[in-house]
């Protein structure tokens, strides 16, 4: 598969991450190349990268095997628009991870026909600790899903989803989830804090007690109810927290915010792919 070249159509900190996740694995650096308006982050990839890059987006697709289409939701139809005629004549695997714009309107841009992978990453892939979901069309092969699974494994872990609207749940889950995990470890900090704990101290304790919950959950073959109710001593602090949690109903909150996520998702697909 290193035989391919990989374009990116923007320069951005996503690009930036899957690009040296590739580099990592040992992608080749003359198999890599960006195209990117912005002088300043065209002269990073190329000396601290190593990878060629260029402004002109048609002169990345017209070399490019894979396309990774890298830009902001609000431009990618005019980018996508200006690059039909390049696509069409090159016709790549392009791989999308620009969130909420939907298949069908990529395709309607693009001028159709097109093998496209949309695919979810999150911003852990910032620290190669991405989780990405994954939705293929029904013109994308074994060859080209193998490719583009190993572009985005470069920056962590990777699933393949069968239905387009599930990219909305995957958005909830782990698109806004690192949100939600600050919002609590912030309110867990703060409560340290408030009960006498120095502010250094409260934020070491809070990230790793996190950190440490979920590698044990990670290297567990027992659920998370299991692994809950093991620290859970009858009669103990544990227990009496979660009461609390379970009195205010924490489940319920949790599921309306993750609803209205969702909800949300799929309301930007639509409007991001009007006319």
């Amino acid at each position: 598969m290193q035989d391919q070249t990989i374009g990116f159509v923007g320069g951005g900190n996503m690009a930036r991450s899957l690009v040296g996740g590739l580099l990592n694995t040992g992608w080749p650096h003359d198999r890599i190349c960006i195209s990117e308006p912005d002088a300043e982050k065209r002269e990073f990839f190329e000396h601290q990268m190593g990878v060629r890059t260029t402004p002109q987006n048609d002169a990345t697709i017209e070399a490019s095997d894979v396309v990774v289409l890298a830009v902001k939701p609000q431009v990618m139809k005019g980018v996508l628009l200006a690059a039909r005629d390049a696509l069409q004549q090159r016709r790549p695997l392009v791989v999308s991870i620009v969130a909420g714009i939907l298949e069908r309107d990529i395709q309607r841009w693009s001028g159709d026909g097109l093998s496209i992978v949309r695919a979810m990453p999150n911003t852990p892939a910032l620290v190669g600790s991405a989780a990405t979901g994954l939705y293929a069309n029904e013109l994308v092969d074994d060859a080209q899903r193998d490719v583009a699974e190993s572009l985005l494994r470069a920056v962590g872990t990777t699933v393949w989803l069968h239905e387009e609207v599930l990219l909305d749940v995957v958005t909830a889950l782990s698109g806004s989830g690192p949100a939600y995990f600050m919002y609590f470890m912030e309110a867990l900090e703060q409560a340290a804090i408030e009960h006498g704990l120095a502010a250094d101290t409260a934020r070491l304790l809070t990230l790793e007690t996190c950190l440490g919950a979920a590698k044990l959950a990670i290297n567990s073959d027992e659920d998370l109810l299991q692994l809950r109710q093991r620290v859970t001593s009858p009669g103990g602090t544990t227990e009496r927290a979660l009461q609390v949690m379970d009195k205010a109903k924490l489940p319920d909150i949790l599921n309306q915010a993750f609803d209205a996520a969702v909800k949300r998702a799929s309301e930007l697909g639509e409007i991001l792919g009007r006319d």
